[in-house]
């Protein structure tokens, strides 16, 4: 699973390092703080690429709020992590939906239509993962949380799913009546991070970024397959529990220490 990372680069060096053009980095976006310790509900900022506007009027292009990212254009937006259906009553179901299996995407109601038109990437420095103490420690030992990074000092993509839901409680002319909200697709982990949990987010690497994002790309299956290209290395660094309070935040987290498992 995915349930805590960190992305603290600035805006404009996100859409230099995602060919965004200027003037597509939404306000909100540009504004967001960095976080070493994003939790899911919080807002993150994520890549889009949506396709040109019908004219006003047409149903295809009714089911998305006006100040969706401009047609044809690559975009950085502000999303609340935890993805919401249009369809759903309420959008507390998206605290249980921050991540989304990449085995079962084609399947899964709550995934199937944004896998298939709404995929988003959400840009990472690196994530944490946790892993159980070795058989025969003493009991109440801690998780040992690792901070799982590139090697190289560059902004990771997660791949992510993204929706619209509307608040119809809400006014027409009340700007606060869609909620855009995201989820991180995850697959089996191998390898050295396997051994600390067996599940990882799909990080793409940059020779999938323009087909996950492209709106002419609207077969799920299709999509699915650009889930399975090579991602970059990372690598996986022990550090302090105090990454396990949300809340917590600051550069610090990152700092090595001796593993204590």
């Amino acid at each position: 699973m995915c349930g805590r990372y960190a992305s603290f680069r600035e805006a404009q060096d996100l859409a230099d390092t995602f060919e965004i053009a200027p003037g597509a980095v939404a306000g909100d976006a540009a504004g967001l703080p960095p976080s070493w310790n994003l939790a899911p509900t919080d807002p993150v900022r994520i890549v889009v690429e949506r396709a040109p506007r019908r004219e006003s009027g047409d149903a295809a292009g009714a089911d998305h709020p006006r100040d969706a990212p401009p047609g044809g254009e690559r975009s950085l937006r502000l999303a609340r992590w935890g993805l919401v259906p249009g369809w759903a009553k309420d959008p507390s179901v998206g605290a249980r939906m921050i991540n989304a299996r990449s085995e079962s995407l084609v399947d899964k109601p709550a995934f199937r239509k944004a896998l298939a038109v709404r995929r988003c990437l959400v840009p990472a420095e690196g994530y944490y993962e946790w892993q159980q103490p070795a058989a025969g420690t003493p009991r109440r030992t801690p998780k040992q949380p690792f901070w799982i990074h590139p090697a190289q000092d560059e902004p990771i993509a997660f791949a992510g799913l993204y929706e619209f839901w509307r608040d119809r409680s809400r006014a027409d002319d009340d700007p606060g009546r869609w909620l855009v909200t995201t989820t991180i697709v995850t697959t089996a982990a191998e390898g050295d991070l396997a051994a600390i949990h067996d599940r990882r987010p799909v990080v793409l690497p940059r020779s999938a970024w323009d087909g996950w994002l492209s709106p002419d790309q609207q077969d799920p299956k299709a999509a699915v397959d650009l889930l399975g290209r090579t991602p970059p290395a990372l690598l996986p660094t022990a550090i302090s529990t105090a990454v396990n309070k949300v809340g917590t935040d600051g550069p610090e987290l990152l700092v090595p220490v001796e593993e204590t498992g």
